[in-house]
């Protein structure tokens, strides 16, 4: 069974590069355009989320 939240994530970063590659000369490594910000944040929240998630299922 596929793992939503992973999905979600990984489909998150893809979007944010998507938004950095063809839609926004102003994002950076560095430096985020709003909305290139929010997309980034939205995958960061979603990684954590993730990797949180997995570490505690190790214990």
């Amino acid at each position: 069974m596929p793992d939503d939240l992973y999905e979600r994530y990984q489909a998150a970063h893809a979007t944010y590069r998507s938004h950095r590659a063809t839609t926004c000369t102003d994002c950076t490594d560095t430096s985020r355009c709003p909305a290139g910000q929010r997309l980034f944040e939205s995958f960061t929240r979603l990684q954590d989320a993730y990797l949180n998630r997995q570490r505690s299922q190790r214990h």
